[in-house]
């Protein structure tokens, strides 16, 4: 089936053709998938071309906080160079060999190198904070192409979903659209068989049926085919049929049957795929007492 709405572009299997899992079996019109292919990729390329701006802006204002770092270290060495200054100033006014204006200068000084150690540092955290911005900028960006990624991975799933494939490995039973339909999602395109699937239901009354477990023996006859093939009981209903539920004499007991689902082996129906074919009518046999053995008529016998 389509897991989208479109229009059969073409069938490119026939009924009764064998058919690998995987196979494309139908291809839908792709315009608007293939458009939001191209949009996604677009989105994407444009969230890279920010993250590479983003990396850009940060490696600039690392240099600009590595500037001023050097701005901090060059103003605090010049007030160190102040406070030596100034001290030294003050120890020789205490001698009398310099004037209080002096002083006064080398006091003016240090302050003001105070001042530009502290204009120097802001101007660094800053920059640095400005750094954090760009660093933060560019996780954006990442995650904008994480998500644009994920939109394109998403589209070229969409898109390659346009092309309707086998799931298992089987025959094609029915095409059930043609080239030019208009199907929707979930709309039927082709009926596949599984070829390693064969059954037969048999129906029991309720005095057989009590005896049986699944996957005990049984075996198969066709109608038109010499040959008994084996197979298994896998299913027993639980429900009775042909028969209203709720029965009161021992006659109408006798009435009931029981679906009984009897499953050829998976390499035996693959390996006559061509010859066990759905609707064939024929006979299932089944053995009440487990101890008992099958007669040489129902001895398996396989097809040349």
């Amino acid at each position: 089936a389509s897991l989208y709405p479109g229009r059969v572009k073409a069938v490119l299997v026939e009924e009764g053709a064998d058919v690998k899992e995987g196979d494309i079996l139908a291809e839908l019109s792709s315009e608007t998938s293939n458009s939001r292919l191209e949009e996604a990729r677009a989105a994407e390329l444009r969230q890279e071309e920010a993250v590479g701006r983003a990396k850009a802006a940060e490696a600039q204002m690392k240099q600009t906080v590595a500037r001023a770092q050097a701005n901090v270290d060059a103003n605090r060495q010049q007030l160190r160079v102040a406070k030596m200054e100034l001290d030294n100033a003050r120890k020789l006014l205490a001698d009398q060999l310099v004037s209080q204006s002096e002083v006064t200068k080398r006091q003016a000084d240090y302050e003001r190198a105070v001042a530009a150690v502290k204009a120097a540092e802001a101007a660094r955290d800053e920059a640095q904070a400005t750094v954090a911005q760009s660093a933060a900028a560019q996780a954006e960006a990442r995650a904008g192409v994480e998500q644009a990624r994920a939109a394109v991975k998403s589209a070229t799933s969409a898109n390659d979903d346009m092309n309707i494939r086998a799931p298992i490995a089987g025959r094609v039973e029915y095409t059930i659209a043609e080239a030019g339909n208009v199907v929707a999602a979930g709309s039927k395109v082709v009926s596949l068989l599984d070829p390693a699937d064969v059954s037969m239901n048999i129906f029991l009354p309720t005095d057989s049926m009590s005896r049986l477990k699944v996957n005990d023996d049984a075996r198969i006859r066709l109608d038109g085919i010499d040959a008994v093939f084996p197979a298994k009981i896998k299913f027993i209903a639980t429900d009775a049929q042909f028969t209203p539920k709720s029965v009161e004499t021992v006659d109408e007991r006798a009435k009931l049957m029981f679906k009984v689902k009897l499953q050829v082996p998976r390499e035996t129906a693959v390996k006559y795929n061509r010859l066990l074919k759905g609707g064939l009518t024929g006979n299932g046999f089944v053995k009440t007492d487990d101890k008992g053995a099958w007669p040489a008529e129902l001895a398996v016998r396989l097809p040349n």
